[in-house]
Parts: structure tokens; C-alpha cells; sequence
């Protein structure tokens, strides 16, 4: 039995509100039996059609690294925002610096975070990309001390709205970190920011002379999780 194409798309929009998070073409064909299961062709025909039925509307089906998901357009969110009584902190020009700089050069170590921004990386910045998991470790470089090699995740994608690394903006596209909280934002909903500081500006020693290349487990490690092709290396 083959279940109608409006019906499919009825189901599909009741899934992914419901589901609080993306879900890709196969999770959302993995909800029907077996003897009524479409095609991911059929799934995606569906998906293209609840898409253009909300144009021009308050939200929008929007496909991230992670899936398929409703999302909120950018023209309405300085009122939704309105829902939280917090007002929303913004990033520091340091966080967003080392954000950038593991995006287009990742894998990368703090160290060499270091050498190219000329101060120290505060701890807590790291800390909190962590606890975001918008970065993680994917292995140690060869060099003395093995210095954890850090690249962003498809949180991070999902979050900043990519499907992959290439979809970030050019470097001649970056005119300026300080707007960059606006250039940035999500057309969704989630607008917790963190305020950080910036640490001592002294470079650190231990890893300001590491220069060897990245180990096969850290660039096997960012290709597993990213699942998306590397981009320029130039910053």
C-alpha cells in the first residue's frame, strides 16, 4: 500500500514539529511499516513540497548537516525572542576568533590558535565550545606534549544552519568579527549567547613552535564527524 502523497506530507510536518530536532530522509522513511514505506525519492518530493508551501511564512523547512527541520525565518525572531525574559548576551570577539579560526583551519591546536591570534586563548573559551559541542577533539598532534587537535562538529553545522563546511561564508566574505553576531545569527529560535573575556595576551610557549603536521587519526576524525569536504586552509 502506498500512502498519498498529501497524506505523506501531513505526516512528514506533524514528525518534524514534533521531533524537536532534524531528522534526515531515512529516520523520517523509518517511521512507516514496511508494506507502506515511500521511497527516500518520495520522502524528498514531499519534503520539497512542504518547502514551497511555506514561502512567505513565519517559518520555514530548512535542511541542516544533521537533517530536515522548522525553523522560525530571520524577519520574525527580534519577536519571538520576545517569549524569553533574558535578554541575550552576545560573543566575545575572542570566542568568535577561535570559533573561526578551528572552522577554516581545523584540525587545529590551541597552540596554533595562539601563534596566529598573537594572545593566549583563554580557557574558558575553549571550555565553553566544548560544552556547546560546536568543537571537539579528533586526535593529538605529533609534536611534544601532543597537543589536542580541535575541528567543529555537525552541532556546530546545525546550529550556524550548514549543511557543510562549504556552506560557511568566504574569509573576503567576514568583513568585520564585531558583526559578525548579526551575519551569524540563526533563522531559528535558540538565541543564548555567552560573554567571555579574554585572558593574558602572552603567547603560549609550550606549543608556539609546533609546526608538524596533523596526525592520520585527527584528519580521520574530522572527516567521520563533519562528513563534509575540507575547505581552504587560508585565514
Amino acid at each position: 500500500m502506498t500512502i498519498a502523497n498529501d497524506l505523506l506530507q501531513r505526516i512528514i510536518e506533524g514528525v518534524l514539529l514534533a521531533a524537536g530536532k532534524p531528522l534526515t530522509v531515512e529516520e523520517l522513511g523509518g517511521l512507516f511499516e514496511d508494506h507502506e514505506r515511500p521511497s527516500n525519492d518520495a520522502v524528498r518530493a514531499a519534503l520539497a513540497a512542504i518547502g514551497e508551501q511555506g514561502t512567505g511564512r513565519g517559518f520555514q523547512l530548512r535542511e541542516v548537516a544533521s537533517g530536515f527541520r522548522f525553523q522560525v525565518v530571520q524577519e520574525v525572531a527580534p519577536w519571538i525572542a520576545k517569549l524569553w525574559e533574558e535578554k541575550p548576551q552576545k560573543y566575545s570577539r575572542a570566542l568568535l576568533e577561535t570559533l573561526a579560526l578551528i572552522a577554516y583551519r581545523q584540525p587545529i591546536t590551541r597552540g596554533d590558535i595562539e601563534d596566529i591570534r598573537g594572545v593566549a586563548v583563554a580557557s574558558n573559551i575553549i571550555k565553553t565550545l566544548l560544552e556547546r559541542e560546536w568543537v571537539r577533539v579528533v586526535g593529538h598532534k605529533d609534536v611534544p606534549g601532543r597537543p589536542a587537535m580541535y575541528a567543529t562538529t555537525r552541532k556546530f553545522l546545525d546550529y550556524f544552519n550548514l549543511q557543510n563546511l562549504d556552506d560557511l561564508p568566504t574569509l573576503a566574505e567576514i568583513r568585520d568579527l564585531d558583526t559578525m553576531n548579526t551575519e551569524l545569527a540563526l533563522e531559528g529560535i535558540d538565541t543564548e549567547m555567552v560573554a567571555l573575556e579574554t585572558e593574558a595576551e602572552t603567547p603560549n610557549a609550550d606549543e608556539e613552535n609546533a609546526v608538524a603536521q596533523a596526525t592520520p587519526e585527527a584528519a580521520e576524525a574530522v572527516a567521520d564527524d563533519d562528513a563534509a569536504p575540507s575547505i581552504a586552509n587560508e585565514v
